[in-house]
């Protein structure tokens, strides 16, 4: 991503996810102003994009204070009951049984989702190992199909009026509230955790895990030499 296409959502995710205390989150602000301070000097960008004082970094704390485990099997299971109820908990579950990002998923298009062969494309990723095809698991599939044939928008998940979602407006009104709602805290990075942590107890071998949640690989020779169909993706997937 070009520093000129950093948006506020960016930064603040960043922040949220972070799971860092107030001290090291001032450290950071500090560095990103000085990085956009250069940017705007070097006609990089105007200067009305410098948006590193509206970054919010008052809801810090350590990160210990929130559950950094995955999503337990109880809490899962609370989940799919609370689906009925809310038709957003069942964009939880479309993180927990892909392990994408959630800006992944929040900035997926429908033109990248392909229904018939269970699959979606990611990309745009912070890393060259995050642009992949993600398997659709069985389990999920329905919400995918759901969410593809809801509306006009050209995202696959848009908020109640159909917009597509900010990850703040995401997070302080979707997320949020959803799991104060079921007794939980997590932050979305952990449905990432669980998916990994599913798929492992299931006896699904780390390349593939690799391949599916866009995790680098640790030599040259799985970055080169390894490569998965999608079907084997999607028989992965199905293991949990």
């Amino acid at each position: 991503m070009r520093f000129v296409d950093v948006k506020l959502d960016h930064l603040q995710m960043i922040v949220d996810e972070s799971g860092k205390n107030t001290p090291t989150l001032r450290k950071l602000k500090v560095m990103l102003g000085l990085m956009y301070k250069y940017a705007v000097i070097h006609e990089i960008i105007p200067k009305e994009r410098n948006m590193v004082e509206y970054l919010n970094i008052k809801n810090a704390g350590n990160p210990n204070a929130l559950n950094r485990e995955p999503f337990s099997k109880a809490e899962v299971s609370r989940i799919w009951e609370a689906k009925n109820g809310n038709t957003y908990y069942t964009v939880i579950l479309m993180l927990i049984y892909s392990g994408c990002r959630v800006s992944e998923l929040l900035d997926l298009k429908k033109e990248d989702v392909n229904l018939e062969k269970r699959y979606f494309n990611v990309v745009a990723a912070k890393t060259a190992a995050g642009v992949r095809t993600v398997p659709i698991a069985e389990k999920v599939y329905p919400f995918f199909e759901y969410w593809y044939n809801l509306n006009d928008c050209e995202y696959l998940l848009s908020t109640s009026e159909g917009e597509h979602f900010k990850y703040r407006n995401y997070y302080d009104s979707y997320w949020k509230p959803l799991l104060n709602a079921v007794g939980m805290k997590h932050r979305p990075h952990d449905t990432r955790h669980t998916c990994v942590s599913l798929l492992t107890v299931a006896g699904v071998s780390d390349k593939v895990i690799k391949k599916i949640v866009g995790h680098k690989g640790q030599d040259v020779t799985e970055i080169v030499y390894t490569h998965f169909e999608i079907a084997e993706l999607i028989d992965a997937i199905n293991k949990i």
